[in-house]
C-alpha cells in the first residue's frame, strides 16, 4: 500500500462512517442509533469507530457540520445587509437552499428531539440558530414574528424532505414564496 492510499485511508473510513451514521440517524433518530448499530452496518468494531469518533455525538457533529456551515455562512451574509426585509429575504432564500441541497439532513436537523439536546449543548450552534431565527423574526418584533419565523424554518424542513420527484429548483422557488407570505415579505424588485 501506498504512502498517499495510506493517507487517504483514515478519510475515506472516517467518510463511510459519517454516511452510514446519516442513515441510522435518519431511519432510527439520534437517540435511536448506537455505536453499536454504525458498526454493524459496517461490519467495523467499536473500537474502529472509536479510532474516529469518541462519541456519538462527534460523529453527529461531523454529519451536521456541513449544513451548519452553510447556514453559519448563510446567516453571515444576511447579517451584512442594510434593513430588516432584506436580511429576511436573504436569510429565507439561503435556507430554502440549503434544504433544498441537504433535504434529508435539514429535517432531521429540524426534527429529532436527541439532534436538538445536542444542538442547545453546543453554544455556537445554539448562537447561530438564535441569529438566523431573528434575521426572519426582526421583520415583525415580538411573539407573532418568532412563530412566523419558527413556522417557516419547521415548514421549509418538512417540505424539503418530502419532494418526491419534483424539480430543485421549482421547489426552492416555491419555498421561498411560501416562505414570503408566511412572513409578509413582498418579492424583491428584478433589476434588468
Amino acid at each position: 500500500m501506498s504512502a498517499a492510499t495510506l493517507a487517504g485511508a483514515p478519510t475515506a473510513t472516517r467518510q463511510r462512517l459519517i454516511e452510514a451514521a446519516t442513515g441510522l440517524f435518519i431511519r432510527h433518530s439520534f437517540a435511536g442509533t448506537s455505536l453499536q448499530m454504525i458498526a454493524d452496518e459496517l461490519g467495523f468494531t467499536k473500537a474502529a469507530i472509536y479510532h474516529h469518533f469518541r462519541t456519538r455525538e462527534q460523529l453527529l457533529t461531523a454529519v451536521l457540520e456541513p449544513i451548519i456551515g452553510e447556514l453559519r455562512a448563510v446567516v453571515e451574509d444576511a447579517e451584512t445587509l442594510r434593513g430588516s426585509h432584506a436580511r429576511a429575504e436573504r436569510m429565507l432564500d439561503g435556507y430554502a437552499r440549503v434544504a433544498v441541497r441537504y433535504p434529508v439532513l435539514i429535517s432531521v436537523l429540524a426534527a429529532d428531539p436527541g439532534v436538538h439536546s445536542v444542538l442547545r449543548a453546543n453554544p455556537d450552534w445554539t448562537d447561530m440558530i438564535a441569529r438566523q431565527l431573528a434575521l426572519l423574526a426582526d421583520i415583525d418584533p415580538g411573539p407573532r414574528g418568532m412563530i412566523r419565523a419558527r413556522f417557516v424554518f419547521a415548514g421549509i424542513a418538512g417540505s424539503s424532505a418530502q419532494r418526491g420527484a419534483v424539480d430543485e429548483q421549482w421547489l426552492h422557488r416555491h419555498l421561498v414564496e411560501t416562505g414570503r407570505r408566511t412572513l409578509g415579505l413582498r418579492a424583491p424588485r428584478r433589476t434588468s
